[in-house]
């Protein structure tokens, strides 16, 4: 074949592959338009500009955008046309006009969209996309001057180095607008943006009329509501006033990281990280910081909750008005009724309208008040009124029309107030079945009564055997156990080996003398399924660094863990008593390691990384040979799969909480490591590490044992009840990764992984730097409750 004809067969093959092609250029000028699935990739190679399908690929709309190039995840940060979606790109083109403008035509030739500029005409005009994702139409042959550009213009995304403000002498402001759904990119009802009176604050505002937020005034070193601005975040923020403009601007702290800040269709501003390890996007910053803190997410008559995922649920009597919309996180069309309301046309008692009781709510807005004797009156007075969708009485009666909006269903039903909601009469049970079934339960206790009287005589000669048999499948089976079970096997629960965050927990002894702890769970409120799904995932998970699960009890709201006993109890115990073992340094060394090889394979090992949250000595157990064992391991997992809910759920211990974690900021496994390396001191000097010195004063040993490291007198730090016995080069080693694992960005500080690897000796650690927040945490170390859970 001559080279001609093969270059023509490759040319037609590749071109029905679907391939898209991309230019050498990173630009658009008057002779180099874009169509079809051909790109520009910016210089540097960070960002692509094309045509692209948000979501699902079956609703063929396509738009113009601006998205990264080293992110696998299709992540668009611009949209040009985003509320004008063409069908057809191969024939739609992206071109610069006669004008000198940027315009998008569709596959008829018609304008969609434009920079829309007063005529700028000129032979040079170029559309550049640049290294910091920001598309420029300027003239080529003095590229200092621009005529538009896309940071001027944000969608959803501020990206770092843009502006975020307003400009004083035009007025114009920019501004993020959520998008619609997750594959719609038209502007939703969320919108964020500077005060337009001129003021420093920033509003969030729901459907462009009701605030729901606000960042406070700039102080001049961050905004007042946001206080954890000023250290544990993956950026530099910074806020501009002059004669010309006000904004806001940030840049990342490693020009490694990719970042982007979004207004999400949650309706919440968020920092989000690209983390290529895990392929996923990783949330460090969101405002509000509970979901249910922004206005009417769930639409009319839909109830937030923070604590269920998903958040938004309908009330009873209502159905999700556009469920495929709620399943690209869009509630904003919220619920519709079942049945329709019978007022005003009721013929009976049996018919009419009644009000469903709903306790522990946040009552919802544009309420009106009236003047009644009581809770009955106010009732009485507004079944008549058909307009009115639901009361409350609280020292007075106060009653709503038309759709609720704004319901919120507080995380304890007791904090909350009563509402009434109106339904149909056939959405309620009446009073002559209420009766009805008050004597069948009669009649079924009796027979109820008389049947367990026999079944427990045949079933007290088998229970023994079952719980045998149940013994002989836990050595390779997650068991299912009942309740009852636990009961018998821990006596009740008498024997009491210790208690955390989570429960308390039991020494039970099985029938073949096995020995195991029973941990029972205390607030977690997710769904038997999940609950049953999440234990059998974490059975999974052995390692011999990790307390194995053994088994599970899951009746109602009793939910217990069995786990193998541990000889030697929890790793506080021999550090900190003084009646206690003294472990020589051998032992904790391998205590060190081990732990760090159990953390490391929950972050980096499992198909999920499961973070644990509460990374202590007490959470260290320790077997008959000494070997640790990393507890409670699955509980944060448990508490829930979305990360928002995990950080507002979760309970950790202070002194040992990464920075991010205190100012509110959501984790990553680095928090483990900050733990980590705080337990590691404790290890090291056998003493807690904020604790009466010998002369009375309270002391922070980090702040020490930083200056220490620096100084290269780590033997100082060393358990005087070791007399100086330890290898050297060991406790240089350990010292410097504890220093390491404290640093205040997570992202200074080394993965589980790493920190295994320089224990073992397969890598250096060179000296690490003093973290600046231990000076904070050391001059208040008085006013700090180190051991103390938090809610």
């Amino acid at each position: 074949m001559s080279h001609p004809l093969l270059f023509t067969f490759l040319f037609i093959f590749l071109s029905s592959l679907n391939i898209p092609h991309t230019f050498a250029a990173n630009s658009i000028s008057m002779n180099h338009s874009l169509s079809g699935n051909r790109t520009i990739i910016s210089q540097g190679g960070n960002f692509v500009l094309g045509f692209f399908q948000p979501g699902n690929k079956s609703n063929h709309n396509h738009y113009i955008g601006i998205w990264f190039k080293k992110v696998s995840q299709l992540t668009p940060v611009w949209v040009a046309n985003r509320e004008k979606p063409i069908s057809d790109p191969t024939s739609s083109e992206l071109r610069i006009s006669d004008d000198g403008n940027l315009v998008l035509l569709n596959q008829f030739k018609k304008q969609v969209w434009s920079t829309n500029l007063t005529s700028i005409a000129s032979n040079s005009t170029t559309a550049v996309i640049l290294d910091s994702g920001n598309l420029v139409l300027r003239d080529d042959s003095d590229p200092s001057k621009v005529f538009w550009q896309s940071c001027d213009h944000p969608t959803d995304t501020l990206l770092p180095g843009c502006k975020f403000g307003m400009n004083k002498v035009t007025g114009e402001r920019q501004q993020l607008t959520s998008w619609k759904s997750s594959d719609d990119p038209a502007p939703g009802i969320f919108s964020y943006g500077i005060d337009p009176r001129g003021s420093s604050q920033y509003f969030m505002v729901w459907n462009g009329t009701r605030q729901y937020w606000s960042s406070g005034y700039w102080n001049g070193h961050l905004f007042a509501a946001i206080p954890e601005m000023k250290s544990g975040s993956i950026n530099y923020y910074e806020y501009i006033s002059d004669a010309t403009e006000n904004y806001f601007t940030y840049s990342p702290v490693d020009d490694k990281i990719i970042a982007r800040h979004v207004m999400d269709i949650s309706g919440q501003a968020k920092d989000l990280a690209w983390m290529e390890g895990a392929q996923k996007w990783m949330l460090y910053y969101c405002q509000p910081k509970q979901q249910c803190d922004v206005y009417n997410l769930c639409g009319p008559f839909g109830s937030c909750s923070q604590g269920s995922f998903p958040f938004c649920s309908c009330v009873k009597g209502f159905s999700k008005a556009s469920p495929s919309n709620c399943d690209l996180e869009d509630y904003s069309q919220g619920c519709a009724r079942n049945t329709p309301l019978q007022c005003p046309h009721s013929s009976s008692d049996g018919d009419k309208d009644k009000f469903f009781m709903m306790p522990g709510m946040k009552l919802p807005i544009n309420n009106h008040s009236v003047a009644v004797a009581s809770s009955k009156d106010c009732e009485l007075a507004w079944l008549k009124n058909c307009s009115c969708t639901g009361y409350s009485y609280s020292n007075g009666c106060t009653v709503w029309y038309g759709d609720l909006l704004n319901l919120q269903q507080q995380p304890d039903g007791s904090a909350g107030e009563t509402l009434y909601l109106r339904l149909a009469a056939s959405e309620l049970p009446n009073s002559k079945s209420r009766k009805r079934r008050f004597v069948g339960v009669g009649v079924g206790v009796v027979v109820g009564v008389f049947l367990f009287a026999i079944a427990f005589i045949l079933i007290s000669g088998h229970q023994r055997r079952r719980i045998i048999a149940t013994t002989k499948a836990m050595e390779n089976n997650l068991v299912l156990f009942k309740y009852g079970d636990l009961q018998r096997i821990t006596k009740n629960f008498s024997e009491k080996l210790g208690g955390g965050g989570f429960g308390s927990v039991f020494k039970g002894l099985l029938p073949d003398s096995t020995v195991i702890a029973a941990k029972k769970l205390e607030g977690l409120h997710q769904g038997e399924k999940q609950f049953r799904t999440e234990v059998s995932t974490i059975g999974k998970i052995q390692h011999v660094n990790l307390v194995r699960l053994r088994g599970f009890c899951s009746e109602g709201t009793k939910r217990l863990l069995a786990y193998d006993y541990m000889p030697n109890g929890s790793l506080d115990t021999k550090l900190f008593r003084s009646n206690s073992m003294v472990l020589d340094w051998k032992a904790r060394y391998q205590i060190a390691l081990g732990t760090a090889r159990g953390l490391a394979y929950l972050h980096e090992k499992c198909r999920e990384c499961i973070i644990h949250c509460d990374i202590k000595p007490e959470n260290i157990l320790l077997d008959a040979s000494f070997v640790p064992k990393l507890a409670d391991f699955g509980l944060a997992k448990l508490v829930g799969r979305d990360f928002s809910r995990v950080l507002t759920t979760m309970r950790g211990t202070r002194g040992y909480l990464a920075p991010e974690w205190i100012y509110g900021l959501p984790i990553t496994s680095k928090a483990d490591v900050y733990s980590y390396g705080m337990m590691l001191l404790e290890i090291i000097s056998g003493r807690r590490n904020a604790e009466q010195s010998e002369e009375g004063k309270k002391a922070f040993f980090p702040v020490l044992a930083v200056n220490k490291v620096t100084e290269g007198d780590v033997l100082s730090l060393l358990d005087r009840k070791l007399n100086g016995d330890a290898d050297l080069e060991e406790l240089d080693r350990v010292c410097k990764v504890a220093c390491w694992c404290i640093q205040d960005n997570e992202f200074h500080r080394p993965s589980m992984g790493q920190v295994v690897q320089i224990l073992e000796c397969a890598i250096e650690v060179n000296m690490p730097p003093v973290p600046r927040s231990l000076h904070v945490l050391a001059e208040n170390s008085e006013s700090l409750v180190f051991h103390s859970h938090l809610n």
